[in-house]
């Protein structure tokens, strides 16, 4: 990899301080599982790597008057030996576990799956985030079996996140800290689309560092659901995240987020509103189904991943009501 300057802040104020006005300046390093092999192929070449694994303040899980607190550097193990966690969020629990490698759960951070670059073998080898050339997308035309149903042009990648779904199912927030201050976004908007090879596929900019993860306790039952061409060692083919407000045995409210299909984690509204008022019956979660994958685009080689997007909504909403 190339040449860099390492620093290990001790504090947020000081790591804020040694961080660029522009991508390409410095990066931070958290657990390091995606970042070292973006490093080691020359995908990224900081001039600074700033490691905040000792920032105290970043770490935690804590109950909070109206929710819970996750720090950004608290792994995927802390996360799974939570208890606070197992009894409210299970949507979390269960797309955490599909994380199967012991290496990765013990190193990987949560705001690092956040902030993960996509997994787009056209990105991996250096044909950029877009995979242009001659101001065409080489995705339509190409190898596309894994890339994405919605959203698509000039975006095909997927987004890597696996609690990305689950956490904007759950309305959760986060915190975004720089020099200038802080600002929160909810999750659901610090994924977005990038139209360009000089924008990224998350709202964090290169001065700024994901500090925490909030979720409101809002009582909801929550399910992740996740659909893998093998267990170990790989990422989900679809996923989807479900959080239903009930009132008694029927649905007052819910979030259906698509995972794995799109640029971003896909919401589903109209199949949302489809369950209002409703019992959870196989039937019912299998017509919700079938309105999220409604606006499916997919490309010449990806069209069973609708097929797998819409049973991951079915069967998500089936586990969150069991």
């Amino acid at each position: 990899m190339q040449a860099f300057e390492y620093a290990s802040p001790k504090s947020l104020p000081e790591a804020l301080g040694l961080l660029g006005s522009s991508w390409g300046e410095a990066d931070v390093l958290a657990g390091g599982t995606d970042l070292l092999s973006l490093m080691k192929e020359y995908i990224h070449t900081p001039k600074r790597v700033v490691n905040i694994k000792g920032i105290k303040e970043l770490g935690g899980i804590e109950k909070t008057s109206a929710g819970v607190r996750i720090g950004a550097t608290v792994t995927v193990s802390e996360l799974l030996a939570s208890d606070l966690i197992k009894s409210r969020y299970p949507a979390l629990i269960q797309a955490a576990q599909g994380i199967s490698s012991m290496q990765i759960r013990n190193m990987g951070t949560v705001g690092g799956d956040l902030c993960q670059r996509p997994r787009c073998w056209y990105f991996r080898n250096g044909f950029g985030l877009l995979a242009m050339k001659d101001g065409k997308s080489l995705v339509p035309g190409g190898e596309n079996r894994y890339h994405a149903i919605f959203g698509q042009a000039p975006a095909y990648f997927v987004s890597a996140s696996s609690f990305g779904p689950a956490l904007i199912a759950l309305e959760a927030k986060v915190k975004l800290a720089s020099a200038a201050g802080t600002r929160e976004l909810p999750v659901a908007d610090f994924f977005v689309v990038p139209s360009s090879e000089e924008e990224r596929e998350i709202a964090l900019k290169p001065n700024e560092i994901l500090t925490e993860i909030f979720i409101p306790d809002e009582g909801a039952k929550n399910a992740t659901y996740e659909v893998r061409h093998r267990e170990a060692l790989d990422w989900p083919l679809a996923t989807a995240s479900v959080a239903l407000k009930m009132d008694g045995g029927k649905v007052r409210s819910a979030e259906i987020v698509m995972g794995h299909v799109g640029p971003r984690p896909v919401r589903a509204p109209n199949a949302a509103r489809s369950l209002a008022g409703k019992t959870v019956t196989e039937s019912v979660a299998e017509k919700a189904a079938a309105v999220a994958v409604k606006g499916a685009r997919p490309l010449s080689q990806n069209a069973y991943k609708v097929q797998l997007a819409k049973a991951a909504v079915k069967r998500a909403l089936l586990r969150a009501v069991s």
